[in-house]
Parts: structure tokens; sequence; C-alpha cells
């Protein structure tokens, strides 16, 4: 399979006052295209920094960073805004929908800074709403929503732009054990569709659905495994 993510030895370091904080000693990790891949580690781990560098929402300090083709290690502001907004898909444990926004227009938002006229995104949004099954609550707000059904919002926001990843991070830290399978479950029916999947989670149980565990401590890789019995189907979550 064709690699998607390549890092080589990222190095991340914040300043803070007089002290220098090594968030991210030194990180090689290669993710295939179609890949299901779950970042753990504790508070503290390196697996944050980790998701904001491969997200481009951050730049490592030292080292090399491949997404798809492209070293993204040195971009500008815009230029590493232009490759979120093209290929990655990002889904937040706190949704960070528009209150004052429908469903549709919340999901269309990406497609207006890609350049998208209003038809051809209502129509692309209303499509990636139906394929998490929110297609009869397209012109409901985020308050009319259950916390599942926001979560579904969020990935379909994440889908309409057909990214080259999608990237979770904690997507279900804020939902109750029901819910956060059901959540599961859609990632799961996401990878079958051919997506490829990072998400970034303190909890195993949540790691376990992923088909291949990277966990992190003290800024470097602990582990890095595959997980030959992800949890499928609709088992019960701890």
């Amino acid at each position: 399979m064709a690699e998607i993510i390549k890092t080589e030895n990222i190095q991340k370091t914040y300043v803070m006052g007089v002290e220098e904080v090594k968030a991210l000693k030194s990180v090689s990790i290669t993710v295939n295209r179609g890949e299901y891949v779950a970042f753990m580690g504790p508070s503290g781990s390196g697996k944050s920094t980790l998701m904001n560098i491969v997200g481009c929402l951050d730049t490592p300090t030292a080292g090399t960073y491949i997404l798809n083709s492209k070293d993204v290690s040195d971009m500008t502001e815009n230029e590493l805004a232009e490759i979120r907004n093209k290929e990655i898909g990002f889904v937040f444990q706190t949704f960070n929908l528009l209150p004052r926004a429908t469903c549709l227009e919340n999901v269309a938002l990406p497609l207006i800074y890609a350049g998208f006229n209003k038809t051809d995104r209502s129509e692309k949004a209303f499509l990636a709403l139906k394929s998490v099954g929110l297609e009869d609550r397209v012109h409901h707000k985020p308050n009319e929503l259950s916390g599942g059904q926001r979560q579904r919002v969020a990935i379909a926001r994440a889908l309409v732009n057909d990214p080259s990843i999608i990237l979770a991070d904690e997507p279900t830290g804020n939902l109750d054990s029901k819910t956060s399978h059901d959540i599961m479950d859609l990632f799961h029916e996401l990878h079958q569709k051919g997506n490829t999947i990072i998400m970034v989670t303190h909890e195993d149980e949540i790691a376990q659905f992923a088909h291949r565990v990277i966990r992190l401590r003290d800024g470097l890789v602990e582990s890095d495994k595959v997980n030959a019995n992800p949890t499928i189907g609709k088992q019960v979550l701890i």
C-alpha cells in the first residue's frame, strides 16, 4: 500500500520561559493509505503534539513530515491551512459546530474555503449527512440534536471535502458508552469504504477498534503493533 504519512525523527520543543519542554523527542512512523490507526498514551506522552503535527496544525522543531508525497515540515501558516482544507478531515471531542448554523451549513463550511458554489456546497453537504444517517436532520441546529447526532454532523463535515485522512481527536470523549459505540461503528464503516483514519485516544477500549495501535510515552514511540482482533460489531464497551 502507498504511504500517506511519513515522519522521520520528528521533534517538537516548546519554550516555556527559560525552560525547554521536549514534547516529541524523535518520532518516526509511517501510515499507509486505507489504514485505521490509533495514537495512544497517557497525559504528557506527546500524542496530542503528534496529532497537531500530523494534522498540520503545528510544525516540527526538527525532522521531516511527508503528507501524501508533500513535505509539509517547513510550510507557512497559509500553506498549512490550504493543506488542512484539502487533505484532512477533523473530528473533535467537542464537535466544534457553529451553534446558529444548520447541520447543512455546518457541513458545507469547508467547501466555502475550497471555492465551491452554493448549489454544489449544498449538494455535497447533503450527501455527506446522508452518509452518516442524518439526511432527516439537515435543517436542524446543533442544540436540537443529541450528542451522538452532533458528532455525526462533525464526521460528515470531516468527510465533505473527500480528505486523504480523517483525524479524530478523542471522538467519544463527550459521549456515553452506547453512543460512543455507535460512533465507533460508524468509523468502522468509513474504514471499510477505504478511508484512512487516525484516532487519538487515551482509552484502551476505544483504541481497540483501530487495526493498529501506536503507543507514545515521554515523547517517543513506546510500541507500534498491529491489532490482530479489532473490536467490531455490537459489543458492549466497559
